[in-house]
């Protein structure tokens, strides 16, 4: 079968035919990787063959160069970059040449090869005249479709390739994609490829907005594709002024006051809802980078600094302007409207949220007309809007300027529970919900609890949408109440404002969860709610915990019970489900009871581990059931010893399966929870423990992320079993201080918060060993490693991008280490002039660090004395 057949087959309707014809040319990629890439090109380059085969010859070869997956990015860039010269050459001049095809279609696919290819090589520093070929086309040729799909080249590579790759090319790219973007252009198909490559080319342009005259006229242009007459271009010009804002919101108060003011609030009563959505999110941008700038300032004042940058408060100056709008757009919603389908009248809600936050106390009197006006109109889409407009206002504006409005709507609200309109009672459920979440003063327990309460668990038997919101407020009823009352993490009330209604709201929640389907997740939101009144569940509600937890168990034996019967993915998709909601409850149980979980815990490790042996590998279930057992760890303490052994035989697997970042990461979570659990009887497992943890520090394959909390349970390890860690001291020190060596690429961002992440784990696991070694006769083991542990420490405290908690982990670490030797031993050490200085609070330290660094400040005195 040749190239162009197996090329359409791919595409056949028939599935048996699509996959023989995907399965032959996955093998020839496989078995003859240049003869593959050659003959897609030719494919592609070919006039004559049919257009539907020349573009799945397209993504073909796009898909050859490109994956979403790091590691398989880089194998596909190995493959290319090893490709012998001459295909390569070959390749890329026939990808080029395609950009002019009389097919648009065909284009596009060779702009998106194009980039594929320059996403490999660019950043190798090779195919270094391709930017100057493009710009060619772009500015001497007079073929549109060239231009087309020359732009939407460009747009591909600058949206793939690290915005520092292009920077010296930066003047060139911009010049040719505004000629194309300008309104002098005469074709709106290659007007909209360059707005489209403006708008990825934005971030790299950072030198050309920091020149006013060439700001001026980038501004002019995209302000002037606003008004173009083809809707796809306007669409276009409002997302590049999205990202504008975004990027050089300090450079645009001359633009506001002259055009986008204006041009904003026009787009968003435009006809077109492309438009408008785009318009609007141009005002959610604005309030997201003022709601952002006023954090900073109020970080700013609290240090008695001026904050980095200034808020031009856009927000507020337009407010009068651009909330009737939103408001009006409110009252846009559509009858069928689907869940995911983001409206107008959607975007309007969020960015009246954003506004909220962005303008504080000023939304109250630009909105409260609108709700009072609307709140009881016989109109349902004015009824709605009061009440979204109502919930959206609630965070932002001071407590006390919103607490006598919503004490006066909260009964109101309530009795809105059931209005004839499935929309208003949607809407009303949310609002309360974030009544309970945000205003929890204002309901009064013996005035507003029982007929709230009333309504939420009525609207538990309405649509799934409303059962959703419902929920949801009685999780926040729960979750705040527990915070406004005082509840103590570590002593819990005798009794609460829900007390009387404990059991019969978990009931109700219970009810819903039995429900065979979870549309809009109404069944998990329930699940939920019950977690959240179980975590918070008063000594006198106690035996609804335990009821509940046999309720669970009950059904997760059930359904283990049902495990052959799952025919279908819909099956298992919903078994798996299930059992991760039974487990979330198992472990808020488990946590909430401690070691009063025993009588159940028999019970509860047979379901788990039948549960582990039932469960698909793919599925987040695994993760889920390992969670449960490592909470029962940390509650019965060396009381789980009798679970070990049976539980080991599921653990190491998991632990070598390198492919499951997340399960491999909860599986060493278990080690340290085991460890800490058992304390010193822990050291007859330390020896396989510490063995499988080594040996995955050595693995290509495991994620560089697990790694990190592979160092850290090092700790836990040896904080549990003392003296004990001995034999695994020296080689743990070794792999310490060479992971502590790693210094970061300050321009590789991903790279300075991996070594960041990175040496925290490494303090957690020094501060486990020196503790765990501390006040015993063998802590002169620690000596020969001091002094690497004090470069780290120093290392840390003068990064400028040092975090609080990681400055915490150096100041602890070095106290634990001078206490380890008050008699001197550290002496030289410790008299370091860096220690001294490091030692000295400063005006912006956070006050538990400062009181750590006290601490450590004393131990290292006494020490170096």
């Amino acid at each position: 079968m040749n190239a162009t057949e197996l090329l359409a087959n791919t595409l056949s309707p028939d599935t048996s035919t699509r996959q023989d014809a995907t399965e032959k040319l996955e093998n020839a990629s496989r078995e003859n990787y240049p003869e593959y890439m050659l003959m897609l090109s030719s494919v592609l380059v070919d006039e004559n063959s049919q257009l539907h085969v020349r573009n799945a010859a397209g993504l073909a070869l796009k898909n050859a160069l490109s994956a979403r997956d790091t590691v398989r990015q880089s194998e596909y860039s190995n493959r290319w970059l090893n490709l012998n010269s001459d295909a390569k050459a070959k390749i890329k001049q026939e990808s080029l040449m395609t950009l002019g095809s009389s097919s648009s279609k065909a284009g596009t696919f060779a702009a998106q090869v194009v980039a594929a290819i320059a996403a490999v090589e660019l950043p190798q520093g090779q195919w270094n005249e391709l930017i100057e070929v493009l710009l060619g086309f772009v500015n001497n040729q007079p073929s549109t479709n060239l231009k087309i799909a020359t732009l939407q080249a460009i747009g591909f590579i600058c949206e793939s390739i690290k915005p520092d790759i292009l920077a010296l090319r930066s003047n060139e790219i911009l010049t040719a994609v505004i000629h194309g973007a300008r309104k002098e252009e005469t074709s709106p198909e290659v007007q909209l490829a360059a707005i489209h490559a403006l708008f990825n080319s934005l971030e790299f342009i950072r030198d050309n907005f920091d020149r006013e005259g060439e700001r001026n006229y980038i501004m002019q242009v995209v302000c002037e594709a606003t008004q173009n007459q083809t809707i796809n271009v306007q669409v276009g010009a409002f997302e590049c002024l999205v990202r504008i804002m975004d990027l050089y919101y300090d450079k645009m108060a001359l633009y506001m006051e002259q055009a986008l003011f204006g041009l904003t609030v026009v787009g968003m009563k435009h006809p077109d809802e492309r438009v408008a959505l785009q318009a609007v999110e141009f005002w959610s941008t604005v309030c997201e980078e003022e709601v952002e700038l006023a954090l900073e300032a109020q970080e700013a004042q609290e240090y008695g600094e001026l904050p980095e940058h200034e808020s031009k408060y856009f927000a507020k100056i337009a407010l009068n302007e651009i909330a009737p709008v939103l408001l009006d757009l409110l009252t846009k919603q559509e009858e069928d409207a689907d869940d995911d389908e983001w409206n107008v009248s959607m975007a309007a809600g969020t960015c009246l949220t954003l506004l909220a936050g962005a303008v504080a106390d000023a939304i109250v009197p630009a909105v409260i007309p609108f709700i009072e006006a609307h709140i009881k109109s016989e109109d349902w889409h004015h009824r709605e809007a009061a009440v979204m407009t109502f919930g959206s206002i609630l965070e932002g504006p001071d407590p006390s300027v919103l607490t006598p409005l919503a004490e006066q709507a909260l009964p109101l609200l309530i009795n809105m529970m059931v209005d004839n309109n499935v929309h208003v009672k949607d809407t009303t459920a949310w609002t309360l919900g974030r009544i309970c979440d945000i205003l929890i003063s204002v309901i009064k327990p013996d005035v507003h609890l029982h007929p709230l309460i009333s309504a939420l668990v009525a609207g538990l038997q309405d649509s799934p949408r409303i059962i959703v919101n419902c929920c949801w407020a009685l999780m926040n009823l729960s979750d705040q109440l527990g915070l406004y009352y005082g509840e103590d993490e570590l002593e819990t009330p005798a009794n609460g404002p829900l007390s009387p209604y404990y059991e019969g709201v978990i009931q109700a929640l219970l009810r819903v969860t039995e429900s065979s389907s979870n549309e809009s997740n109404y069944r998990t939101a329930a699940y939920e709610a019950i977690t959240s009144f179980l975590t918070h569940a008063t000594k006198d509600a106690i035996p609804v915990v335990q009821s509940t937890t046999v309720t669970i168990l009950q059904r997760m034996e059930h359904l283990l019970g049902m495990q052959n019967q799952i025919l279908g993915v819909d099956d298992r998709n919903n078994w798996n489900e299930l059992q991760s909601n039974f487990c979330s409850v198992l472990i808020c149980v488990i946590r909430k009871l401690g070691t009063g979980i025993q009588p159940l815990a028999d019970r509860i490790m047979t379901a788990v581990l039948q549960l582990i042996q039932s469960a698909s590998k793919t599925s987040t279930v695994l993760e889920d059931a390992f969670l449960v057992v490592g909470s029962l760890a940390s509650a019965l303490e060396t009381q789980f010893s009798p679970y070990i052994t049976a539980f080991l035989p599921f653990l190491y697997p998991a632990l070598k399966a390198h492919e499951d970042t997340q399960l491999c990461t909860v599986a060493v979570g278990i080690i340290g929870d085991i460890s800490r659990a058992l304390g010193d009887q822990s050291a007859q497992y330390a020896g396989p423990f510490m063995t499988v943890l080594l040996e995955n520090l050595q693995s290509e394959v495991l994620n560089r992320n697990v790694k990190i909390v592979i160092l850290s349970c090092f700790g836990d390890i040896a904080l549990a079993i003392g003296v004990d860690f001995e034999p695994y001291l020296e080689t743990t020190m070794n792999v310490l201080r060479q992971a502590g060596a790693v210094q970061p690429n300050p321009l590789d961002y991903d790279l300075v918060d991996y070594v960041a992440q990175l040496r925290e784990g490494i303090l957690e696991a020094y501060t486990g060993i020196v503790t765990g070694l501390k006040n015993t006769t063998r802590v002169p083991l620690l000596l020969p490693h001091a002094p690497s542990i004090l470069e780290l420490i120093h290392r840390c405290l003068t990064d400028d991008e040092r975090t609080d908690p990681l400055v915490k982990l150096c100041f602890g670490l070095l106290g634990d280490l001078a206490d380890s030797f008050p008699r001197g031993e550290l002496k030289s050490l410790l008299l370091q002039p860096w220690i001294a200085s490091e030692l000295k609070a400063r005006n912006r330290m956070n006050p538990d660090v400062k009181k750590t660094m006290r601490w450590a400040r004393e131990m290292v005195k006494q020490a170096a004395l």
